[in-house]
Parts: structure tokens; sequence; C-alpha cells
């Protein structure tokens, strides 16, 4: 433990506590109300009449603010929902329990059984009959100072370097009410979701994380090795050939929220510990899952924000369905001047050499196409809006284009500029399959870094027959950003991945 003045001195009072007989760490309190409910409550506990009493509460928080005044301390307790203000009277609570609150501090939790009053000062408080000590904090809280000037509140010393903050999230909790909105607000999202797919009669399921070959995404994975069976195994990069397997073996709609992991780089939008939502619906293609797409960012949105509508970064979008389709051909022609149809194989290698855009392996016309619109279309894609039918280079687990044997049925949702998810009408013919990874491996060998592997047990699954199918993958993370109005991804991750200290 790093010593200072303040620890050394908690330390001391915890001594003394146990001197006088107190367990600074029980095993436990029974709140009657948090403090949403104490104040929606407030009419039926605060006391009848002039004289009377009300009812007995029972309240738990940690301590946050702390004024002692003679025979009286006034103390603010934190709990989840907020705060509330308790007394505490020499003669109310007695003279041992006085000596406990003489020697509380910012940081400790308590509990209190007592009742409800208004103060001199119009303040709903708690009139403590108890108090217990629920947990002795012996490293204080970087509590930040305030000031009224010119009746504006001055905040000093706030917690509010980054890296603190993301390394000590419990701390972060503790001391800015924002990040705690910001997480329930996670939360709210994604059951929103859930319940979206619950209720079009989708399957939730699991899959493995650790596979003995990777797939679904042109990915660099984590590698690691299985002692007892002593085979090196990775962890997933996503889940979508384990949800496709379901859907040969007879489930039709099935999702999962997957933690899935690139061994790639980290800026403010990637993590390499991240949630994806993958779900797949049989007898269906990329235009159903279209309309699900919109309509799950719609309900997210609502659940997060009250409406389908949101500002990010100083920018309003409207996520209300239905959302507007551009092809990748189309959205060059638009937002870069460039008809790739009209175009040689020529003229599109001296565009992407103008811009300084390199191609990973040999030249192929489709991913010259798809890298071209990454490097001059994405950042004007305001969204939202659907990019639709891909160069058939795109992936290899795509169904080809109906009407075009150059495209894949695949789109791409764009907001703020961002890929916000990706979805095809699945590949199902296992011997094009077949030709297409074994494709991607050669591709790999030519220079590639990030391919498809070649998945014998997939393949047979396709072999034994799978359904048209519609599959879709959002990034969790990103849109928890967007909705949150957080500017980086490490803002929506609980415990973000760091550099030891």
């Amino acid at each position: 433990m790093e010593m200072n003045d303040q620890v050394e001195a908690r330390l001391e009072k915890l001594r003394k506590l146990r001197e006088m007989g107190i367990n600074p760490y029980p095993y436990g309190f029974a709140p009657t109300h948090d403090s949403a409910a104490l104040l929606a409550e407030k009419e039926k506990l605060l006391p009848p009449s002039e004289g009377a009493t009300g009812p007995e509460v029972a309240f738990a928080g940690r301590i946050v603010r702390y004024n002692l005044k003679g025979k009286l301390a006034f103390v603010h307790l934190k709990d989840d929902m907020g705060r509330m203000q308790i007394m505490f009277g020499r003669d109310a609570v007695g003279e041992p329990s006085f000596e406990l609150v003489k020697i509380l501090d910012i940081g400790d939790w308590i509990g209190v059984k007592g009742t409800m009053f208004i103060t001199r000062a119009g303040e709903y408080t708690i009139h403590a009959k108890t108090v217990e000590l629920l947990s002795k904090a012996v490293r204080p809280l970087p509590i930040p100072k305030e000031k009224i000037e010119n009746g504006v509140k001055i905040i000093f010393d706030e917690f509010k370097d980054v890296e603190t903050r993301y390394r000590q999230r419990y701390v972060d909790l503790t001391l800015n009410d924002g990040v705690r909105e910001t997480f329930k607000k996670r939360s709210r999202i994604i059951q929103s979701i859930r319940q979206y797919l619950l209720d079009n009669a989708y399957l939730e399921v699991e899959t493995p994380i650790l596979q003995a070959i990777y797939g679904g995404a042109s990915a660099r994975p984590f590698l690691t090795h299985h002692n007892a069976l002593d085979i090196p195994l990775y962890l997933r990069v996503s889940n979508e050939l384990y949800l496709k397997r379901l859907i040969t073996g007879g489930f039709p709609k099935v999702f999962e929220f997957a933690k899935d992991f690139r061994n790639e780089g980290i800026d403010r939008t990637h993590n390499p510990e991240f949630t994806l939502l993958e779900f797949y619906q049989a007898f269906a293609d990329y235009n159903d899952m279209m309309k699900h797409f919109e309509n799950i960012y719609a309900a997210a949105c609502t659940a997060a924000n009250g409406s389908p509508r949101f500002t990010y970064q100083g920018q309003e979008f409207d996520l209300t369905p239905p959302w507007p389709r551009l092809t990748v051909k189309q959205a060059l022609k638009k937002f870069a001047g460039l008809d790739v149809d009209a175009m040689s194989d020529g003229d599109l290698m001296a565009e992407l050499e103008k811009g300084g855009i390199e191609l990973k392996g040999k030249y192929i016309r489709g991913l010259a196409i798809k890298a071209l619109f990454e490097a001059k279309c994405e950042s004007q894609l305001s969204g939202p809006i659907f990019i639709i039918d891909h160069p058939k280079e795109s992936t290899p687990l795509c169904k080809g284009h109906r009407s075009d044997p150059d495209l894949v049925e695949q789109f791409e949702p764009y907001i703020n500029g961002w890929e916000v998810g990706n979805a095809y009408s699945e590949l199902n013919d296992p011997l094009l399959q077949r030709k297409l990874l074994e494709d991607q491996v050669e591709r790999g060998r030519g220079g590639e870094d990030e391919t498809h592997p070649l998945d014998e047990d997939f393949l047979r699954a396709l072999e034994y027959g799978m359904p048209p199918t519609g599959g879709v993958g959002i990034g969790i993370d990103r849109m928890v950003m967007l909705l949150t109005d957080s500017a980086t991804i490490k803002d929506v991750l609980l415990f973000p991945l760091m550099k030891p200290e």
C-alpha cells in the first residue's frame, strides 16, 4: 500500500475503531429505500403534522460530504440513484455512536436508520437514530473542491486525468455522475436490442471464444495454447461461422452478444477486445436485414435518449427508418467524382497512387474500388445511410449479387462517417464457398495480412445444406459511443485495455 499522511491517519482511525469494538467491515445492511425512492415517497415519509414523526427508513451510501458542527454532523451519502443528506445529533444517536460519526471520513460507506424531515435550510434530510459503519476507506478519494464565485460554482482539482480515470474506473464512477449515466445507457441499449430480437422470435445462443480455426472476419487474431490438448487456439475474431452452423442445424433465427478479439491497433474507435452483436435469419436476404438494422438502431437510441434523434459532438442525427441507400459505385460518383465503370485498371491504379492508397498483395480490381471508396467516401457519409452492393472481392462469405456478377449483396451502414455494421445475403453454396476460401488462403500467401483461413468443418456444415439466410454484425461499442455522445471508445468500456503501469 502506498503510504502518505492521509492514509496513515485513516489506518490509525481503523485501529481506533477496532479498539472501540466496531467491526469496520461487517457482513451486510438492509436498506428500505434508495435515494430516488426516498424522493419519490417524500409526501408519505414526511411527518403528517408538526410534532409527529414519519415512518422509519434505512438508507446506505458512500460519504461524499462531511460537516461536523459541535453536537451535530451533516453528511451527504451517495448511492446508485443520487445523494441524500443525513443529520446526526449526539442526543439522537447516543454518545458511543456519535463518537463513531466524529471519526468518519469522506469515502466511508455507512448505513443509517431514521426518519425524514425538512431542515431549516429547506433540505429533505434523514434524521438519523442509528448509524453503522459498512466499509472503512483507508485511501482518500480525490474529491474535488468547490467554490462559489459571483454566484458560479467553480470546481478545483477534479479527478479528470483520462488515463487515471480509465485505470481507476471505480474512482471515476464514484466521482463522475456523467460516467455512471453513460454505462447505465449502455445497459439500456443492449437490453433494448435483446428485447427487439426476442420479440422477433430470435433465439439467444452462445458460441466458443476459443477456436482451433478463427474465421468470420478479415482480421489478425490473438494466439494462445491449450496445455492439456497441446494445441494452438485462437481467440475468436467473429462468431459468424458458428451461428451459420446453427442455421444449418435448424434454428431459423439466432443471435449472440459476443466478446471478440482482434490483434490490431488501438485508436479512438477501436479496442482489441470489443462487443459484437451478430444475428442470422433463415429465408431472408440483405434487404430484410436492412429493415432489422435500422429498427434496432432507432430502438436503441430511443432507449438511451427518449427518441430516435440524438446529437453527437454537436451534430444532430435522426435514425427514424427508413434510411437512404447508395451503392458503392454511386457513392464514389457522388462523393469522389469517380465513375469506376468507365475507368480502366490503369486509371484505378493511377487514382490509388495519386491518393497514396496502398493495396496489400497483388492488384485486384474489386479491392481497388473498395479501397478508393474507403479513402474518399467514408468520411463524408454523415448518415444514417446504407452503402450496398460491394465488389465481390470484399468478402468470401457473401452471396453474389443477383443482377451483377461483379458485386455481392452486402451492406455497410454509416453514421457520422463511421461504419457501424456489416451484413450479407449469406453465401450458402458449399462448392463456391470452398473456392472463395481457398482463394483467400492464396491471397494470404500473396501478401495480404488479413484473410480468412480455411475452416473444413464450416464447409462440411454447408455441405449438409444451409437455407437462404441474411446475417448482420453490429459493433456495440461504437453504437454506444454515438448514442451517448462519447468522444472515444474508452469512454464506453468500463475497463479498456491499457499498458501496465
